[in-house]
This record gives C-alpha cells, sequence and structure tokens, in this order.
C-alpha cells in the first residue's frame, strides 16, 4: 500500500463535560486502524472538560499544542502538563482519573489511544509525564520536528509507535518513508499541504502503510501529526472507555 486516495474528515463531537472535540476516529466508517484506537483534535475552555471516569485495556497520549492539562487518578497521580508537554496513561487492568484544563484561556492538543496486545491487557495500570524540555525537537530550515514517541523520546509505551508534531514553512518541502511493518497516518492540525500529489487540509488525515514513501510539500505554513505504529493483528472491541 502507498497512500491512502480517500481522506478522511475528522468529525465534530460531543465528549466528557461539555467538550466539543474533532474525532478522526472512531466514527461511522472508521473504528480503528489497528494499533490506533481513538484520536480526537480537542479544544476545552475552562469550565469544560473531562471528570473521573474509568479506563481499560488500552495506553493513551495526552500531547498539549497551548495550556494546559490537569491529570489525576485513582493512582494518586496529580500533575499538569503545559504546552509542548505530553503526559501518557497505560490503563491496562483498570484507571480512573479526570483531565481538566488548567489556563484560563485555549486549552488545545491531541489525545491518541493505543490498543495494547491481548497478552498486555491486565497489566497494572502506570502513569507518565514528560515535560516540553524532555520532548527531542529537530529544527531545519522551514521544518521542525518534535518527536512525542519514538527515538530518544522519554514517553514509553508497549506499542511499538513513532508519533511526531511536524511544522513547515510555506512552499517547504518534507519527506520521510514508512519503515516496514509500521502503518498510521498523516493528521493536518492546521494549514494546507500536498501529500504525494494530493491536497490535504485542515482537519482532514490521510493513512499511510509501508512500503511506502512521504513527500510533503506545504502551500501555506502548515502543521501536522505524523502518527505510525506496529500493529498487533488482534480483534479490538473498543466500547465506550474501554478497549478489550
Amino acid at each position: 500500500m502507498s497512500v491512502n486516495t480517500e481522506k478522511c474528515i475528522a468529525q465534530e463531537t460531543m465528549e466528557g463535560d461539555g467538550v466539543i472535540v474533532k474525532r478522526l476516529m472512531p466514527v461511522a466508517g472508521l473504528r480503528n486502524f489497528d494499533p490506533f484506537v481513538l484520536w480526537d483534535h480537542f479544544n476545552i475552555s475552562p469550565g469544560n472538560g473531562f471528570p473521573d471516569h474509568p479506563h481499560r485495556g488500552f495506553e493513551a497520549i495526552t500531547y498539549m499544542f497551548s495550556g494546559s492539562m490537569q491529570h489525576t487518578d485513582n493512582l494518586g497521580n496529580q500533575s499538569t502538563v503545559t504546552a509542548g508537554g505530553a503526559q501518557r496513561f497505560t490503563a491496562g487492568s483498570g484507571i480512573v482519573h479526570s483531565e481538566m484544563p488548567g489556563d484560563s484561556g485555549k486549552n488545545e492538543g491531541i489525545q491518541l489511544w493505543i490498543n495494547l496486545p491481548i497478552a498486555l491487557k491486565n497489566i497494572p495500570a502506570a502513569y507518565q509525564q514528560v515535560n516540553t524540555d524532555d520532548i527531542p525537537v529537530q529544527v531545519s530550515e522551514g521544518v521542525t520536528v518534535r518527536t512525542i514517541v519514538g527515538e530518544n523520546s522519554p514517553v514509553l509505551l508497549k506499542t511499538p509507535v513513532r508519533y511526531q508534531d511536524i511544522e513547515l514553512d510555506e512552499n517547504v518541502n518534507y519527506t520521510d518513508q514508512v519503515a516496514e511493518g509500521f502503518r498510521g497516518f498523516i493528521f493536518v492540525v492546521t494549514g494546507k499541504a500536498v501529500l504525494n500529489g494530493q491536497e490535504i487540509n485542515e482537519g482532514e488525515a490521510v493513512f499511510v502503510e509501508a512500503p511506502c514513501s512521504i513527500d510533503l510539500q506545504a502551500v501555506e505554513a502548515s502543521r501536522f501529526m505524523l502518527c505510525l505504529g506496529k500493529p498487533h493483528n488482534e480483534p479490538i472491541h473498543q466500547h465506550g472507555p474501554y478497549v478489550d
């Protein structure tokens, strides 16, 4: 497979307590993309958020573009992640947590769920926070790449994943390769680009699978998320906050 010619558009949906998210998956027609289970682009106003709720059977990363997010859980963790930082929880056999915005203004980011293989569904729950200064950053002419998960990143997952925040200046090219055995997608946070000859716009994603080359040309200053992982090739049963 090279690049999927069908673009997927994130759909607005209500979640938590008054939060409208742009959801790529799970939605009708795209329940998951092994090993990925959920993708929400959120922008949370003060007074809204995600009060205490349970999870099990997967791992999740909350990555912040702006503002901050306060995390508390039944393991005793209490922390705040700010712009450019990430928090990861492994739900495993079960966790109860909350995520509430910590700033008075814009609190924007991405929440990503990654399935756990069946053999690890019942591992103990765990939590990790990684601040912005600990996220590896590579800067070249017109290109900034932040590696949330992958080479030199301290964010730890049970699934091989490469997860990057990529910013391109107008008319700048970015090329890459999807490693053998990996699959995933490119999601446009802001801007417009041409991916392997196909125009993609804000809120749209295109799916890729090895062997595949990626050639991005920014039509205007743009921000993308590159999300790749190794599938478990196991059934995914996601229902509400659980992935069994």
